[in-house]
């Protein structure tokens, strides 16, 4: 199986990463991928992104390079928002697609189970949020697996199998076995899935081998597998609510 869609990009304005929007438009044009997600870390991730920059990306085209481009933003369950997250909802209305995941320094560092599967639980529940980042990270944020998987199948949110989670070079390689856990329980539950490269760097854009792998070992059924193309994320986005550009033809 060959994917066409990389719903978790991060550009230089996430604090840690080192491509721009225009790199990683040409890499994934390279890979011959239709569609990327430029999902760029939230506020409260230390060097993370300024709110203006995700109230901004308006102003950024729909398509670049023959790639169609998702404004989009990987915001972080917080504490002590009125949301559960640090990009209020004003803001997040604005965006293509959203996207949540536990990081360090946004409040959740203490290795408590029952707290960190609350927050993203209540992430999940949000009515504007698209997909869970990264769910299997147990080592850093454990969290109740079938609690965090039952409320993402009622509410459609997509759980990710992330690439870099199998990458040596990873702070979650250690984790990569719970990460799998996680697609196969979301298999069983019903639950669909995107497997995504979490590229920090344009060269990585598209990179899913290895988990791709894993979906294919446990048997994920493909038409559950969100990002097998521009048409099956557009679709998916589609169906779920209306979005502030058509995610049809942009802007």
């Amino acid at each position: 199986m060959r994917l066409f869609a990389d719903l978790h990009t991060h550009t230089v304005a996430s604090g840690h990463a080192f491509s721009t929007v225009g790199e990683i438009a040409s890499a994934a044009a390279a890979r011959g991928l239709e569609l990327v997600a430029i999902t760029d870390h939230g506020p409260a991730v230390p060097g993370g992104a300024h709110l203006w920059h995700f109230w901004n990306s308006r102003t950024l085209p729909s398509e670049m390079n023959g790639v169609r481009l998702l404004k989009g933003c990987e915001a972080n369950p917080v504490p002590d928002s009125e949301n559960g997250l640090d990009i209020p909802d004003e803001v997040l209305c604005a965006l293509d697609f959203v996207a949540v995941g536990l990081h360090p320094g946004c409040g959740f560092d203490g290795g408590d189970r029952v707290r960190n599967t609350e927050a993203l639980v209540r992430a999940i529940r949000h009515p504007l949020v698209d997909m869970v980042t990264h769910p299997g990270n147990e080592e850093d944020f454990p969290v109740d697996m079938d609690a965090v998987v039952e409320a993402a199948v009622e509410r459609g949110v997509i759980l990710e199998l992330n690439n870099f989670s199998f990458d040596e070079r990873s702070g979650r390689h250690a984790t990569r076995t719970h990460e799998r856990a996680f697609a196969e329980a979301a298999r069983d539950a019903g639950a669909y899935i995107a497997v995504d490269s979490d590229a920090h760097v344009h060269t990585l854009v598209g990179e899913v081998d290895a988990a791709l792998a894993v979906a294919e070992e446990i048997g994920f059924p493909e038409q559950r597998i969100v990002n097998r193309d521009a048409a099956s994320v557009l679709a998916y986005l589609g169906a779920r609510r209306q979005r502030a550009w058509s995610v049809e033809g942009g802007r």
